[in-house]
C-alpha cells in the first residue's frame, strides 16, 4: 500500500514539475522574443549631431525635440549645429561632415543631380508662405500691373523668383517691364527703407522686418495681399525636409526612425503650443518673440506627404527653374532624392 502511495506522489510531482517547466520555458520564450523585439529597435548610434539653420522656417522643430526631451525620449544624444546660412548645408553634406541635416528639398534636388547620395526622409513644413515680396512705403503699389516699370530687389537664382513667374502668368503682368537687380536679402532691405528700390523678394526673418520698416505685403507662395485681397493661392511650393545620406541611413535606420518620432512630437507641440513654443525658439533664433510670431504664421507645420510635397514642390516646375538658372544640369528622378520608407514604418497616416 506505501508503495502504491509513494508512486502515486512520485507521478503528480514528475507531471507538475514539467507543467512548471513547460509554463516557465513559455515565459521566458516570450521574454526572449520581447527582449530581441526591444533590441531591433535600439537606436544604432546614440550621440548624434544634426546640423540644421538658425532658422524658423527650417529648424523649428529640430530645436523644439532638442529642447523638450523629445530626442532623449527615443535614447538619443543630441548636438544640434546650427549654421547661419542655409546653402552652407549643401557642401557639408557633399564633404561627409553632416550625415543627417535639415534644409529645403531644393537643397537635395541640387545635390542628386550632382550625384550626391542623400534621401530625404521625411517632409517638415510648407514654407512657400515666407518666399514673399514687399512693396517700399512710397512705392505706390497696389495692383499687380503697378510693378511694370518698377525695380525689384532680388538675390540671383532665388526660389521665390518662381512665385513671381506663376503671379506674373496669373496677372498678365510684363516681366521684361520689370527691372531685377541682384541684392542679397539684408541689402534689399536697406535699399527699400531708404527708396533705391521699389520692391524686395526674399524670404523671413527679411519680409516680416521689411513689413515692420513700413514695406507692404504684395504676396508670396501661397497669399495673394494685392489690394488687401488675402487670398490663398499656389505660386510656389517649398518644402523643410529632414535628410540623410545614403550610408548613414542604410547603416543606421532605428537612428533615423527614431529623430523622425521625436520631430513627430515636436511638430505636434508647435501647432497645438504656438506661443509656448515662440518663447522657446526666439532666444535660440536670435527673434523677438512678435517677429517670430509673424514668420511662423506664414509656415505650415506638418509632415504629411501630400501632392503639394511630390507634385508641385518637387515637380516638373521646380527642376525647370534650377535649371534654367543654372543651378542643375538635369533633373534627376525623385527616386534618386525621396526615401519616405522609414516615415511609413513610424507613422504610415502620414503618407497620402
Amino acid at each position: 500500500m506505501m508503495k502504491k502511495i509513494f508512486t502515486l506522489c512520485l507521478m503528480i510531482f514528475l507531471v507538475l514539475s514539467m507543467v512548471a517547466c513547460s509554463s516557465n520555458e513559455s515565459a521566458s520564450g516570450a521574454s526572449e522574443e520581447e527582449s530581441s523585439q526591444k533590441t531591433s529597435d535600439e537606436p544604432e548610434v546614440k550621440k548624434v549631431t544634426l546640423v540644421g539653420v538658425r532658422d524658423a522656417q527650417i529648424s523649428s522643430q529640430q530645436i523644439i525635440a532638442e529642447k523638450l526631451g523629445y530626442f532623449k525620449e527615443e535614447g538619443l544624444t543630441v548636438t544640434n549645429q546650427l549654421i547661419e546660412s542655409g546653402p552652407d548645408i549643401g557642401p557639408m553634406v557633399a564633404g561627409g561632415s553632416a550625415p543627417i541635416s535639415f534644409q529645403t528639398n531644393f537643397m537635395d534636388i541640387i545635390l542628386a543631380s550632382s550625384g550626391v547620395k542623400v534621401k530625404i526622409v521625411a517632409p517638415l513644413a510648407q514654407i512657400a508662405g515666407t518666399q514673399a515680396v514687399v512693396a517700399g512705403k512710397d512705392s505706390n503699389i497696389n495692383s499687380p500691373k503697378d510693378l511694370e516699370g518698377k525695380t525689384i530687389g532680388i538675390p540671383s537664382g532665388a526660389d521665390v523668383m518662381i512665385a513671381i513667374q506663376n503671379m506674373a502668368k496669373y496677372y498678365n503682368v510684363d516681366m521684361k517691364k520689370i527691372k531685377f537687380v541682384n541684392l542679397a536679402p539684408s541689402d534689399a532691405l536697406t535699399a527699400l527703407e531708404k527708396g533705391d528700390i521699389d520692391v524686395m523678394a526674399a524670404w523671413e526673418p527679411f519680409i516680416t522686418k521689411a513689413i515692420h520698416n513700413g514695406g507692404k505685403l504684395l504676396f508670396s507662395g501661397t497669399k495673394d495681399n494685392f489690394e488687401g485681397k488675402n487670398k490663398e493661392v499656389d505660386w510656389m511650393s517649398v518644402h523643410t525636409t529632414l535628410q540623410a545620406t545614403d550610408d548613414f541611413l542604410k547603416e543606421n535606420p532605428n537612428t533615423v526612425k527614431a529623430i523622425i518620432r521625436a520631430l513627430i512630437k515636436a511638430t505636434d507641440y508647435i501647432n497645438e503650443h504656438r506661443e509656448e513654443s515662440i518663447k522657446i525658439l526666439a532666444p535660440e533664433l536670435h527673434l523677438k518673440e512678435n517677429e517670430l510670431k509673424e514668420i511662423m504664421n506664414r509656415n505650415v507645420y506638418s509632415m504629411s506627404v501630400d501632392h503639394s510635397f511630390l507634385n508641385k514642390s518637387n515637380g516638373k516646375e521646380v527642376g525647370e527653374y534650377l535649371v534654367k538658372v543654372g543651378n542643375i544640369q538635369t533633373v534627376p528622378d525623385k527616386k534618386d532624392y525621396i526615401d519616405f520608407s522609414l516615415l511609413k514604418e513610424v507613422e504610415p497616416n502620414l503618407i497620402k
